[in-house]
């Protein structure tokens, strides 16, 4: 994900003098490569997040496009007062890159996790809220970005995530995206999980139950007529998210849902209401805490057992 992001960001550089590349001592080498070819338009705040951001939004009052990167935590957490205050209020044109969100920091703990991000981002005015799933669709969110205006907040993972999409994907902002055919339930997820969705879709297959796949890549401004017309299918639904099941996607489309009047029963598979537990790959993270392939198997097979009829 780091390479499609600085891949897709040196394009826009090119082309755009007026973008800036904003890091927090969280670069790569590419970075480093960028810098000596556009040293004008790549600045290091070093770990000096609130600086960081409140400089942006003097950077976008001047007329330029900063591109902030630096871990998703320190973004949302750390510096959520000027975000809000010098950057959605302002209706700054800032695009805020959370890298390595979920539970991409897997050695570092719950400090370091960025789980409760969308709950407080999704309540900022003017803010847009894109959580790619794979490589090819952080490259057009990224693009995507670029071209809105007004600030932009990317969710974007780092742990290798699988690509789903060939070359011919046009990554849509505020469209969902169907990923797999089913017909007995339908989940909803986005981000980097969307692999582990995949897996777990194919383990209830073996069992006879035909899962759909949604891809809700964009969290704000919500697909709400695509989701609609989802939740109008026969079946169960349920929402997968590598987040607190509060304020996520889940509450999201339990939100909307509720506002139209359309009475789906939603279970919402994620963090509930604790902080991650474990230390580790990514993989044993997502296993300890029940969200890897087999635990989210688990969990919607139980509910199938357990479940009340639609």
């Amino acid at each position: 994900m780091q390479r499609a992001y600085v891949t897709a960001l040196y394009e826009i550089l090119k082309k755009d003098r007026n973008v800036i590349s904003c890091l927090s001592d969280s670069g790569t080498d590419y970075d480093e490569l960028i810098a000596r070819e556009f040293p004008d338009q790549v600045v290091n705040f070093g770990i000096s997040e609130n600086n960081q951001l409140a400089a942006a939004a003097g950077m976008a009052a001047a007329g330029k496009i900063p591109f902030v990167y630096t871990t998703g935590a320190f973004i949302v957490y750390r510096s959520y007062e000027f975000l809000r205050d010098d950057i959605c209020l302002q209706n700054r044109n800032v695009k805020l890159i959370g890298m390595g969100t979920g539970l991409a920091w897997s050695t570092l703990g719950a400090t370091h996790h960025t789980t409760e991000d969308l709950a407080p981002l999704r309540a900022l005015p003017n803010l847009t809220v894109i959580t790619p799933a794979t490589p090819r669709e952080l490259t057009g969110a990224v693009r995507a970005a670029y071209e809105i205006q007004g600030p932009v907040y990317i969710r974007m993972g780092m742990s290798g995530e699988e690509e789903f999409f060939d070359e011919t994907y046009t990554f849509t902002p505020g469209k969902i995206v169907p990923m797999r055919e089913g017909n007995d339930l339908t989940v909803f997820t986005a981000g980097s999980i969307l692999s582990e969705v995949m897996k777990a879709a194919c383990l209830l297959e073996q069992e006879g139950i035909s899962a759909r796949v949604i891809n809700v890549h964009t969290m704000k401004p919500l697909d709400s007529d695509g989701i609609l017309r989802e939740c109008e299918r026969p079946g169960l639904f349920f929402s997968v998210e590598e987040h607190n099941i509060l304020g996520g996607i889940g509450t999201a489309i339990a939100d909307l849902c509720v506002s139209r009047g359309l009475p789906v029963r939603l279970t919402k598979i994620g963090l509930e209401d604790a902080f991650a537990s474990g230390f580790g790959t990514r993989e044993e993270v997502l296993a300890q805490n029940r969200l890897d392939a087999a635990g989210i198997f688990r969990k919607i097979s139980d509910r199938i057992k357990n479940g009340l009829p639609q």
